[in-house]
């Protein structure tokens, strides 16, 4: 398995090319959503992107495009034809590529096409490829296929999962966030060959400890010495948020002191101060407000099952706080049970409020979690993890587009 991290995974994938391109890389990047919604996967990559123009590549994006994006983007961004999905308005969907874009694909010559949604327009952009005889991967970025038991329709979950079979098969290539997710990824037949692994890094110049703030907590009217239990997210049902209001419920009729304060926003906020009604919301925080608030918690709380990687617990570690957070794949990668934090089996209301409890009460335990965490962060570097997908394009090129 190809690897772009060292922490917890033994392999290295080495991050300088044994020779230089003789002319620089051209790369077409296909993503759902590249920055008219702001979550981990399209800052990944944006980062990515950003990284390659930096190596001499020259990186065209496709995408789905908003009148208000959420931030400004890497590279050059091509608007792809799409619709809003029906119930997610914030999220749209490319039904197809139109024949002018694929000849500006043929006249741009790409080396190399990456796809990282299984739409319908990535479909079309594997079959082009296939058709300029170009080397096409793929990468994983968030579980669809879990998405569906959180709307209603569990029922439709086999379907998806034979979409999505059918849309990575055949593939040079295909980018998974952690080793454990690849290889759940192949246990339910969704990828039949060993991925690449595409971790995710952490700015650690940003996410600081030294960024904890007295004033910010008590403009929250939070005291210095109760214990704030934050999360960070869109919030969506998908997050895990039904299982956190229990959880804080549960803490609050054991009668431990604490406060749960929310940095984010989405479609299910309200859903969610109804659940939560003590909680605090701060609504979305970016840059070094972000920062701020997470040093300035005591620990983050993560109940999301659906994470490919979980970059909220390799900021929050960044930040010196232990981890709270569901025993899945995205989340295991990352946290250490009983050293950087907790792991805890979803669904299970009574070890999230005692995992909480643990840390609430006992502010040495926490403190040397979160110094854990802090040490084991350090190991996430961007350019590295970047550099390793860029030397597997290369390889790929080699092989299949000489």
């Amino acid at each position: 398995m190809i690897v772009a991290t060292a922490f917890k995974m033994p392999e290295v994938f080495e991050t300088a090319p044994a020779s230089a391109p003789a002319r620089p890389l051209r790369i077409v990047l296909y993503s759902g959503n590249y920055n008219y919604v702001r979550d981990g996967a399209n800052q990944a990559l944006n980062r990515l992107v950003a990284f390659l123009e930096r190596q001499g590549c020259i990186v065209r994006v496709y995408s789905p495009t908003s009148d208000t994006p959420a931030f400004e983007p890497a590279g050059t961004l091509v608007s792809v034809p799409s619709l809003s999905i029906p119930g997610r308005d914030e999220y749209r969907v490319a039904l197809g590529v139109p024949d002018r874009l694929k000849r500006e694909i043929r006249d741009f010559a790409p080396d190399i096409i990456h796809l990282s949604a299984p739409d319908p327009a990535a479909h079309a952009l594997k079959r082009l490829a296939r058709e300029l005889k170009l080397p096409v991967v793929a990468s994983i970025h968030t579980r669809f296929e879990t998405y569906l038991e959180y709307y209603g329709f569990g029922f439709a979950r086999p379907l998806m999962e034979m979409m999505l079979r059918r849309f990575y098969a055949g593939l040079d290539e295909v980018f998974v966030t952690t080793p454990g997710f690849g290889e759940m990824m192949r246990d339910a037949r969704i990828i039949a060959n060993e991925p690449a692994v595409w971790s995710r890094g952490v700015d650690k110049a940003r996410f600081n400890p030294q960024r904890r703030s007295s004033e910010w907590r008590w403009s929250l009217g939070i005291g210095d010495s109760e214990p704030m239990i934050g999360f960070v997210g869109r919030l969506v049902l998908e997050k895990g948020l039904e299982t956190m209001a229990a959880a804080v419920a549960e803490l609050k009729q054991r009668a431990v002191p604490h406060r749960l304060v929310v940095v984010g926003d989405g479609p299910a906020r309200e859903r969610f101060e109804s659940l939560a009604p003590d909680a605090i919301f701060t609504g979305f925080l970016d840059g070094t407000n972000l920062a701020r608030a997470y040093a300035s918690m005591d620990m983050l709380l993560n109940p999301s099952t659906t994470e490919t990687f979980g970059n909220i617990n390799l900021e929050a570690m960044a930040s010196g706080l232990p981890v709270v957070a569901a025993r899945a794949s995205g989340n295991e990668c990352l946290v250490t049970d009983g050293t950087t934090g907790a792991l805890v089996t979803p669904g299970d209301i009574a070890g999230y409020a005692d995992a909480l409890q643990h840390y609430c009460t006992d502010p040495v335990l926490r403190a040397g979690h979160g110094k854990a965490g802090l040490a084991a962060a350090q190991a996430f570097d961007w350019d590295a993890i970047n550099g390793a997908v860029l030397n597997r394009y290369r390889d790929l090129i080699a092989t299949k587009h000489p």
